[in-house]
């Protein structure tokens, strides 16, 4: 792990594209931004280790089988309407 000390207003960089500034202290919490691309999720520690746990239960969780498709449709015969006498189509 690499610690480092910043003041209020000071910023680090990771990789070239995420930068993380210290924007306020207020006695023992420190306030931080955070800037990265859109496609680089950022959590806070409690709420990635929920989504950790619920993909884990998602690969593991056995759900019921979706039940058998009846089909419900007959094939009828399809009245057929009398030639006209004397048309032409």
């Amino acid at each position: 792990m690499l610690i480092l000390s910043r003041k209020s207003g000071e910023s680090i960089v990771i990789d070239g594209r995420i930068r993380v500034k210290i924007v306020r202290v207020e006695g023992d919490v420190v306030k931080i931004g955070i800037e990265a691309p859109m496609d680089v999720p950022v959590h806070r520690q409690e709420v990635y280790d929920e989504i950790q746990r619920n993909n884990e239960q998602a690969l593991v969780r056995q759900s019921a089988p979706l039940p058998k498709l009846v089909n419900t449709t007959k094939k009828t015969a399809v009245p057929t309407l009398p030639a006209l006498k004397g048309s032409k189509i």
